[in-house]
């Protein structure tokens, strides 16, 4: 089963890269971020038509999650615990035959010494606690998507530029270690252990064209669903395209059980 995840930077905008790229990869499911849309303008129908079931918890302009998927959709959260006052759209969690899975945006934070960072960090310790009580259940659980987080320095290519940005401060990056430990393997890192390999490239500043990017979008696997994992990757081919988002699609794939 090959499970992907992509912030797509405006579903609307960006539909004819994801169709094409739905058809090429054919991915099981897949996992989308910052869908900037209400479910009354999704595009459901497009998504529908290529064989995939849909849920999503959609928001105007801003945010925004969903999950497509060729297999029934059981969905299970629309939101991450921990906070009922929280009604930004960056959660939504579902089964999917025998895997529990997860779409996430994780708040951006910038700028550090505002209210955002500290929504980031609330944020996190949530997601963590969530995480632990999914942990115990003994499942198969894939919690993907766009965490703004540069794990490491190999995550971020100028490490010293970006050392007091929300991505990859210390705190920020803290929580992740907390988060990670709690048994969870990152798929990507496991089979590209070598730096300079990124997931997002800012539009500005030709950050493409000189590869320089962040890796910032993950797959966070349960012992469950690391004992499956037989292969991971990046795609870097849709960031490539005229008005692509600035993430790409980052994938792994699990094998049958």
């Amino acid at each position: 089963m090959i499970l992907a995840t992509w912030n797509v930077n405006s579903i609307r905008s960006r539909l004819p890269h994801v169709v094409d790229w739905l058809k090429s990869a054919n991915p099981d499911i897949l996992l989308l971020q910052e869908l900037k849309a209400t479910d009354e303008v999704f595009p459901r129908s497009e998504l529908e038509d290529l064989g995939f079931n849909v849920a999503i918890v959609g928001q105007k302009t801003y945010n925004g999650v969903g999950i497509l998927s060729k297999h029934p959709i059981e969905l299970e959260q629309e939101a991450l615990p921990g906070d009922p006052t929280d009604d930004q759209a960056r959660y939504i969690e579902a089964i999917i035959g025998t895997i529990r899975v997860a779409s996430l945006y994780l708040p951006n934070g910038n700028p550090v010494d505002t209210d955002k960072f500290s929504y980031k960090l609330r944020w996190m310790e949530r997601l963590t606690a969530h995480a632990r009580a999914l942990l115990d259940y003994e499942e198969t659980l894939v919690l993907g998507g766009d965490f703004n987080i540069c794990p490491t320095d190999d995550d971020v290519y100028d490490p010293e530029g970006f050392a007091g940005d929300a991505l990859c401060h210390p705190e920020s990056r803290a929580r992740f270690r907390t988060l990670s430990h709690l048994g969870l393997t990152d798929a990507v890192r496991l089979y590209h252990p070598r730096k300079g390999v990124y997931s997002f490239w800012d539009y500005q500043g030709g950050c493409w064209n000189y590869d320089q990017g962040l890796r910032i979008d993950h797959f966070l696997l349960s012992p469950q669903a690391a004992d499956r994992l037989v292969g991971s990757g990046i795609d870097k081919g849709p960031r490539a395209k005229d008005k692509p988002s600035d993430h790409t699609p980052v994938w792994c794939e699990l094998a049958d059980v």
